[in-house]
């Protein structure tokens, strides 16, 4: 805004872009990656945000970076799905929640750290200088994932032509594979497509995660778009903009593991019910808060924390659930898909948080983040295959076992 002299608003298209290719980029790679697996789709996305993000710090026009941040939008948006069902079939099922909850909180955890380079950098080097930094990491890492990232054991077993490929990574981790072996997934052996979701057994589900994704975005992404420009805007230094930006994502990385280990305990839908009540709650106190040149930072970038912390946990905790919900065959198809529809609350964020800030100021725009988790909760409550936790099963057990 201050070196190319342009208004707030001019930046709500290109923040709507970019999380437009986001939305495209989910649903096409989660595709791709229950087509060609999921280590090809990762590493591909991975690559192209890197290099459209190394792009950007050379742009020099709003057109120029609507259209890269659309191109990197693709890449971002692919590598969530395939890293969230990668992560769930390297393990057993039962560790399944806490695996992909603790791949995906490294979404808020990157914001931290962006959040916290940039308090440095941006000062000093300028944001094209943070935008190279944040290109150049995630290329690194690509090169990285083709080297050392092995494919999924449970999609190799599903063909049969890449069973030799199988047969070597199982060997890797210490397995005794005969020669002709011959594998197959005995939990999950059914065939499916994107028409899968709809079927009875699912569509209830698939409709209600992503109304729960679609409002849950919308809340995180207000905050991650908006929250450094509402700060700053309200009068306030553009160092306390970071911090706010960072102890908002800070918090959602505590909140998503305590999230998972609950999981483990309580079972997902208690534990999601409750991180949304507390987001709802946490966003009317911001409300009632006043955010001006004379007051004191310090209880508000603690609210921002803990709000955002449990609005972050819930979107994490919530991959975990989605590839809870569906098979191996039609997982990364399943949560690209239930990303690509919460992509489209991210994009209505970049017009409702400029709009809600220009009219009613931080009331209006807290307002809007605590209906938005009202609606998630309202979702999240509607979701019938729910992750079950050890209290649930013991007691399960136990009354079965009564009974008998």
């Amino acid at each position: 805004m201050k070196d190319w002299s342009v208004q707030r608003s001019a930046f709500a298209p290109i923040l709507a872009l970019g999380l437009f290719g986001m939305m495209i980029g989910g649903a096409l790679a989660g595709i791709a990656g229950d087509k060609l697996g999921r280590k090809v789709a990762l590493t591909g996305s991975v690559l192209l945000f890197g290099i459209m993000t190394i792009a950007i710090s050379m742009v020099s026009s709003l057109t120029a970076l609507g259209v890269i941040r659309f191109i990197a939008g693709l890449g971002l948006g692919g590598a969530l799905p395939n890293a969230a069902a990668l992560a769930s079939e390297f393990v057993p099922k039962r560790h399944r929640p806490f695996a992909v909850t603790l791949t995906i909180v490294c979404i808020p955890l990157g914001g931290t750290l962006a959040g916290s380079v940039a308090i440095q950098i941006l000062p000093t080097l300028g944001w094209r200088t943070l935008f190279l930094i944040g290109g150049i990491l995630p290329v690194a890492t690509a090169v990285l994932l083709l080297a050392l990232l092995p494919e999924s054991p449970r999609f190799l077993a599903q063909r049969r032509e890449r069973w030799s490929e199988l047969a070597k990574i199982l060997k890797r981790t210490g397995h005794s594979v005969p020669p002709a072996a011959q594998f197959t997934d005995v939990h999950e052996q059914t065939r499916g497509s994107i028409g899968t979701l709809f079927t009875p057994e699912f569509r209830r589900d698939t409709v209600a995660l992503w109304g729960s994704f679609f409002s849950c975005l919308l809340a995180v992404y207000l905050g991650l778009n908006w929250v450094p420009s509402m700060l700053t805007g309200a009068g306030l230094s553009p160092t306390v903009g970071s911090a706010g930006i960072t102890a908002f994502n800070m918090g959602g990385v505590v909140g998503a593991i305590f999230g998972a280990l609950a999981f483990a305990r309580l079972g997902s839908k208690p534990t999601m019910l409750t991180m949304s009540a507390g987001a709802i709650l946490g966003a009317f106190i911001l409300r009632g808060m006043v955010i001006a040149p004379e007051s004191d930072t310090g209880p508000i970038i603690a609210m921002l924390g803990i709000t955002g912390g449990l609005i972050n946990a819930v979107q994490t905790t919530m991959y975990a659930l989605a590839a809870q919900v569906y098979p191996t065959v039609v997982r990364a198809t399943g949560v690209g898909s239930a990303m690509s529809i919460g992509r489209s609350g991210a994009i209505l964020s970049s017009y409702t948080g400029s709009w809600a800030l220009g009219v009613g100021g931080t009331s209006l725009f807290f307002l809007l983040i605590g209906a938005s988790m009202t609606v998630c909760f309202i979702a999240l409550a509607l979701i019938r295959r729910h992750i079950s936790g050890d209290a649930h099963l013991k007691t399960a057990i136990r009354a079965k076992t009564e009974t008998l």
